[in-house]
């Protein structure tokens, strides 16, 4: 498998590198794998952090900034990041606000966010943790107990972050991250498997001719596998999926997010036909976002994630945002 990388051993540390040199509004520490908001402590108000496993770019580092996270704590490919990462992320951003851990619901994540979240209390740092578990495809996958955290994070980390940035206390954000979370639902469908550069081969076999409905992030089985099918069919069985667990009626937030390999092109052609399924149900979609946001290296495929926003929800989704993979109004 052909990879731009130099080795697998520093596939991590290079891409830091690179986004150290791209964006010197960040603080990047290559050796200690923190990426952090040079102003992070500035203004007073609590700080946001998340991380997990690398590969899933730009998820979560490439969420650092204005209106979004003060720090990520991104792992090695596949691989959660350790607690003392986790510790000096909180220290570096903590303002005397208190802290966020955003943490999807990977075993993993969770019980190394819980661990850093004690050291953190331990040292006097106020600390609140949300777990994010949007995926309806499984109950229980190989990484995690429960519903997997997927496409959710992103509406987590962006209006959890607004709050943030308006001055909101430590217990109003981790409320309003809950609700977001409680709020969304997403579903997965891959066409091709990922590949890691430790491995160098597909992590898992997809025949020709077919796909993988509720696929996970780090290639995790999903529901079933059916022949391939055309996109207007995998967007009423993803949709449909995302709707069963979405009671509540209003407005949407919508994401169609591609896994990585699946260009732009195939991405809109998809969310045309996602619309056209929401419009059918009577759903309206109040925003919407294309593109690889939570991508699982070079899998083919793509996630539907809807929320169903409120109006403080959409005021805090439209409120200005800077970083390296998202930005407006500012």
């Amino acid at each position: 498998m052909k990879m731009l990388i130099n080795s697998p051993e520093t596939v991590v540390a290079d891409a830091l590198r690179g986004m150290a040199a791209a964006h010197p509004e960040l603080d990047v520490d290559v050796e200690r794998r923190l990426v952090v908001r040079r102003d992070a402590r500035a203004g007073g108000r609590v700080g946001v952090v998340s991380g997990g496993g690398s590969g899933h770019e730009p998820l979560h580092a490439g969420f650092v900034g204005y209106g979004m996270l003060s720090a990520a704590c991104p792992g090695e490919v596949f691989t959660s990041p350790v607690p003392d990462q986790m510790l000096r992320a909180a220290g570096a951003v903590d303002s005397g606000q208190g802290v966020l851990f955003v943490v999807k619901n990977y075993t993993g994540d969770v019980l190394n966010f819980e661990m850093a979240a004690e050291l953190a209390e331990e040292d006097g740092l106020r600390v609140e943790r949300v777990l994010v578990n949007d995926d309806v495809a499984v109950t229980d996958s190989l990484y995690t107990a429960g519903r997997r955290g997927t496409g959710a994070t992103l509406f987590v980390e962006k209006i959890a972050g607004a709050a943030a940035e308006e001055g909101a206390p430590l217990e109003r954000v981790a409320a309003l991250a809950r609700r977001v979370n409680e709020s969304s639902r997403s579903f997965g469908v891959a066409l091709s498997a990922c590949t890691t550069p430790a491995k160098g081969s597909p992590t898992f076999d997809l025949p020709d001719g077919e796909l993988e409905l509720g696929v996970g992030i780090h290639g995790e089985p999903g529901r079933e596998r059916r022949a391939t099918m055309p996109a207007r069919e995998i967007a009423e069985l993803a949709v449909g999926a995302v709707l069963e667990e979405l009671a509540q009626a209003g407005p949407v937030l919508a994401l169609v997010n591609g896994m990585g390999a699946t260009p732009l092109l195939e991405l809109y052609g998809f969310h045309a036909e996602v619309a056209r399924v929401l419009e059918a149900r009577g759903v309206p979609v109040a925003r919407t976002l294309v593109g690889n946001y939570v991508t699982s290296l070079d899998m083919a495929g793509c996630s539907v994630t809807l929320c169903r926003a409120d109006e403080e929800m959409l005021r805090l989704w439209d409120a200005p945002v800077q970083t390296a993979a998202l930005r407006w109004g500012r």
